[in-house]
Order: structure tokens, then C-alpha cells, then sequence
């Protein structure tokens, strides 16, 4: 049997996982590169208006919230190969009428049409497939790495590659990455088999506790939240940077470059501070409270160069630390076999607020200017503050998938005996899959223990 405990990935993983995150990469890339100039160059479009911009802007949001689970489902069924090039083609037919597009409503119905590739479920899902149970995690990490890097990456690249080609050439360029993307599965190594994994795919019987589970919903309504509030910012803040500080929006690249990079490194030593300390819940809890803050100053104070560029830093590293904490509280959060299922609910929840941001924050732009704008982000802000305030301290654990030997699966009290090991908080076993999923607290597990009862 696999040690669960190595920690070293063999080639073929590794290629996997490196290859499943590029094609994540490119389709962030895609979904991204657009925020930071759809609302400048936008205008140029026939029949543009702030809120068909902000629609614009958010609308991929939609398709992805409303197609993403089914998809990973129907993964299940006919295989993840078909589902992730189906998604891919879309995604860049979508890119390619929003390239070909002269009115605001092409881009729309270009950006709508990239979000039905909703390939996400069924990427992880063939993570699942290609990766040992013991190196899973490590595997899902590497591509959540990978989407914060191409979003930083987008939010300089999209005004350079935009400068150059224009807002057509820039979906062209996205197209062509989609592209790429169904060139880099197609090296991949094949699975053997079809894993069906709770902890990287949706359960239809954990579906209703994870929608009743308190906790649960106040992380999903934070990254609702989170990515509305950046959506709605974002049809504010390049046309800020233009009418209040003068700069040319040729020019703001080196505005976002610094904002990321500073905001990055200052998101660091709160992270470590949560997980070391084991205080999480007050550093999500202040980030809120920081992007509130930020909100207001932009909305008192957004009128000058040196102000906007003080405030995008303060608010990337409040981003950026709750963008990195959230994932990660889910997992904590999550009951034992449930995280699958709650991650689906949890990035709904993501695509959701991106739609509904984008949209939000060009109607009040309409209404009202920046000020409405910020303004608006800023009681968004204060209600995600009084949702989360109730939250409990997670729990500091980790969650395994462990197989089962026939003589393990033949003790009618193996759920019991699990919680009994020192160190294991949640036990659930899944006789159809021969597995146990547990949540165990790596500092204190009793791992010997644990494999004797495994085995």
C-alpha cells in the first residue's frame, strides 16, 4: 500500500498537475486580462454604457456559476477529456465574437459564451484521476497557485497586450491560449480509471448538509463578497485613474504592477501569522475590515495619483490574503468526504459575485459616479463584516483519503475506532469506494495507530 504520508510526486504527477495548472492559467488569463480595460477602452464600442460595461465585465460570471457543477457531473458520466475540450472550444468561440465584435452587446454575448466553458469540476476531477491519494493536496495546491499567478499576471499584461492590438487583439490573444490549453491536455498522461473523490468533486448527498452548515455559508458569502467588490472596483478604478489622476490608460500597468507585487508581500506575514498562531478568523476578520476601510478612503480621498496607488496596495493585500485564506478555511471548515461539495458551492458562490459585481458597479457608475461606486463596496464591505462576525475559530486540520484493506472494511466499528486515534476529529467511510475520508490534526495525529486500523 501507497505510504499516505510521502511526499514526493512521481513524473507522471508531476506533469499532470504542472499541465492541468497552465490550462488554468491560460483560461484566468483569459477571464482576466479584460478587467483592467474593459471599463477604459470599452467606451469605444457602439452603444456602450457604464452599465452594459460593468454587464460586460461580470457576465462571464453567470455562465461559469450557473454551468460549472453540472459540468463536472457530466464529467462523470462521459469522461473528463470530452467535457474539457468541449470547454475549451467554447471558451475560445467566445473569445473569438467578442475579438470580432464592434458594440458593447458582442463583447457581452463574447463574454457570456466564455463562461459556459465552465471546465473547472472536470479539471480538477482529472487531477483526481492522474494524482495518488498522497499527493492530492500538494497537486490542488500547485493550481491554486497558479490561478493567483495569472491573475497578477493579467492585471499588467491586459493593458500592455491592449496598448499594442487594441481590445480585439486582446480576445484574439485569449482565443489562442484557449487554444494552447486544449494542446497541453492532449500531452497529458491517461487515467486508467474514473475516481469519484469527494474532497475534488460535488456529492449529491453531501450537496443539502453543505447548504445548512453555518460556517460554511459565511465563507461562501465572503468570496461573493470578495469578488463583487473587485468586479464593482474595477469598473471604478481605471476610469479614476484617467478623469480624477490624469493618467493615461496607456499608462496603468506600472499602477497595478506595484500595487500586486507590494500588496503580495504584504499579504505574507499575515497568512503566517493565522496559521502559525492558529488565528484565522481574526485575520479574515481584519482583511474585511482593512477592505472597508479602503472602500472609504478611495471614496474620501480617490481624487489624486499618489492616493489611488496607495489605496490599489492596500487593497490587493487585502485581496490577496483573503483570496489565499478563504480556499483554505473551506477545506478546514469542510466535514470529513465534504469538501468536494462544499468547494463546488463555495466557487458558485466566486462566479456569482463576479457577475453580480461587474454588473452592480456599472449601474452605480450610471447612477451615480465613482463616489456611488465606492460607496456602494463600502456597505457591501460592512455587511460581510456583520455575516462573518459569528464565525467560529476552524479547525486546524487536514483532511485524508485513505483505502481501505478488506479486513478494515469488515469492522462494523471502524468509524469509531478512527475517532478514537489521537488526532482525528471526523471520521466517514464510503464502503463503495473502499476509502475513508478523515480530518486529523497533523501535530497530534497518532499516524501509526492509524495505519493499523487502516490496514
Amino acid at each position: 500500500m501507497q505510504d499516505p504520508y510521502s511526499e514526493r510526486m512521481n513524473a507522471s504527477e508531476t506533469r499532470a498537475a504542472s499541465g492541468l495548472a497552465l490550462v488554468f492559467a491560460f483560461r484566468m488569463l483569459g477571464m482576466f486580462m479584460v478587467l483592467p480595460v474593459l471599463a477604459t477602452y470599452g467606451t469605444d464600442l457602439q452603444g456602450a454604457t457604464p452599465a452594459l460595461i460593468g454587464l460586460a465585465i461580470g457576465a462571464y460570471g453567470l455562465t461559469q456559476a450557473v454551468l460549472q457543477i453540472p459540468f463536472g457531473m457530466l464529467s462523470d458520466r462521459i469522461g473528463r477529456l470530452p467535457v474539457i475540450y468541449f470547454g475549451l472550444v467554447i471558451f475560445a468561440a467566445g473569445a473569438a465574437l467578442a475579438a470580432s465584435a464592434d458594440s458593447i452587446w458582442g463583447v457581452i454575448a463574447g463574454r457570456v459564451l466564455q463562461g459556459a466553458g465552465a471546465i473547472s469540476a472536470a479539471v480538477m476531477a482529472l487531477l483526481s484521476d492522474l494524482t495518488r491519494e498522497q499527493h492530492r493536496t500538494k497537486a490542488m495546491a500547485l493550481i491554486g497557485m497558479s490561478i493567483g499567478v495569472s491573475f497578477a499576471v493579467a492585471m499588467v499584461v491586459g493593458p500592455l497586450l491592449t496598448r499594442a492590438f487594441g481590445l480585439s487583439g486582446l480576445f484574439w490573444v485569449t482565443a489562442a491560449m484557449a487554444l494552447a490549453g486544449i494542446g497541453v491536455v492532449a500531452t497529458l498522461p491517461r487515467a486508467h480509471r474514473h475516481i469519484h473523490h469527494r474532497e475534488s468533486g460535488v456529492a449529491g448527498q453531501a450537496l443539502w448538509p453543505t447548504l445548512r452548515h453555518p460556517d460554511l455559508l459565511r465563507l461562501d458569502f465572503s468570496i461573493l463578497a470578495l469578488h463583487a467588490i473587485l468586479m464593482a472596483s474595477f469598473v471604478a478604478l481605471p476610469l479614476a485613474l484617467v478623469s480624477e489622476a490624469g493618467l493615461a490608460r496607456e499608462q496603468h500597468w506600472w499602477v497595478y504592477l506595484t500595487a500586486l507585487v507590494v500588496g503580495f508581500f504584504g499579504m505574507v506575514p499575515f497568512i503566517i501569522y493565522g496559521e502559525k498562531k492558529r488565528q484565522m478568523r481574526r485575520v479574515v476578520l481584519g482583511a474585511v475590515a482593512a477592505l472597508l476601510c479602503v472602500e472609504l478612503f478611495f471614496l474620501g480621498l480617490g481624487d489624486r495619483l499618489w492616493s489611488l496607488v496607495v489605496g490599489m496596495i492596500l487593497f490587493f493585500t487585502a485581496f490577496n490574503l483573503l483570496e489565499a485564506s478563504l480556499p483554505s478555511l473551506i477545506s478546514k471548515v469542510a466535514p470529513a468526504g465534504g469538501k468536494g461539495t462544499a468547494m463546488g458551492v463555495y466557487s458558485t458562490s466566486q462566479f456569482l459575485g463576479a457577475g453580480a459585481g461587474g454588473i452592480l458597479g456599472g449601474w452605480l457608475f450610471q447612477t451615480g459616479g465613482l463616489g456611488l461606486v465606492f460607496g456602494g463596496c463600502a456597505v457591501l464591505c460592512a455587511l460581510w463584516l456583520l455575516v462573518t462576525w459569528r464565525m467560529q475559530e476552524p479547525p486546524y486540520v487536514t483532511g485524508l483519503r485513505l483505502p481501505l484493506s478488506e479486513l478494515a472494511l469488515g469492522n462494523p466499528q471502524l468509524a469509531e475506532d478512527m475517532l478514537a486515534v489521537p488526532g482525528v476529529s471526523d471520521a466517514l467511510i464510503i464502503g463503495d469506494e473502499a476509502v475513508a475520508y478523515l480530518k486529523v490534526d497533523m501535530q497530534i495525529l497518532d499516524r501509526e495507530a492509524l495505519d493499523r486500523l487502516v490496514a
